[in-house]
């Protein structure tokens, strides 16, 4: 598979380490100078990890140029479903995750299924943390926010997220942490008087994230349409 990368931080660097040990080709490597065309054309799939004011723009070049595309920038989200319409109007292929890790999928899963439980048991109030590196700029986390928004399908007393101490009981808080080197935690608890509920993902390097994006890159390389992590993980 011949793989361009949209994006060359640290990120980029490893997804490259990863891709070369499941024999793959890199043929093309985009940083802050842009994409160039010519170039973007010889690869089967892009893998685009760059900036939330840069990640659209760059889908839609894919789009246009007809090669499948997996990003997994996050921050950029309010403009999705327009990256939808013109994926599927190239008859594109394109697969957006908050988290590639499969820990990370498994960790949704059980969030899904815990908040479903929780729903009835109204003495628990439900808060999310996340931790992150000081170099990420958008806060809260994709992740975070997958998180939440799962909690709020599925439990009635919820609507929307808040970064705010002070919020409504219907609002889900998160508390946004950032440190040095921390490649990403994830905590929910459910909390009443008495006790306390909670699951937790900690990743320990980046190489989780980058083994699952090159699996969605080779999940999505020969296919037309709209995907997530679920399609790629059968779950």
């Amino acid at each position: 598979m011949k793989v361009a990368l949209i994006g060359y931080g640290k990120m980029g660097q490893s997804i490259e380490k990863v891709l070369h040990e499941r024999g793959h080709e890199v043929v093309a490597r985009f940083g802050r100078e842009g994409i160039a065309p010519d170039q973007l054309q010889k690869a089967d799939v892009a893998i685009e990890f760059t900036q939330p004011e840069a990640a659209f723009d760059n889908l839609v070049q894919c789009f246009n140029h007809r090669v499948p595309v997996v990003t997994g920038t996050t921050g950029w989200l309010a403009r999705y479903n327009e990256a939808v319409r013109i994926c599927e109007k190239n008859e594109g292929s394109f697969l957006y995750a908050s988290n590639f890790s499969l820990g990370v999928n498994l960790f949704f899963e059980l969030n899904r299924q815990l908040a479903q439980i929780m729903n009835a048991y109204s003495a628990y109030e439900v808060e999310l943390e996340e931790i992150h590196h000081t170099e990420k700029k958008d806060a809260p986390s994709g992740t975070a926010i997958s998180l939440a928004e799962q909690i709020e399908e599925e439990m009635d007393r919820k609507e929307g997220w808040t970064l705010q101490e002070q919020h409504s009981k219907e609002q889900i808080s998160i508390a946004a942490k950032r440190e040095p080197d921390v490649p990403g935690t994830h905590i929910v608890r459910y909390l009443s008087e008495i006790d306390t509920i909670q699951i937790q993902h900690t990743a320990h390097s980046r190489k989780g994230f980058a083994l699952g994006a090159v699996l969605a890159a080779e999940f999505i390389h020969d296919k037309n349409g709209v995907f997530t992590m679920k399609d790629v993980l059968n779950l």
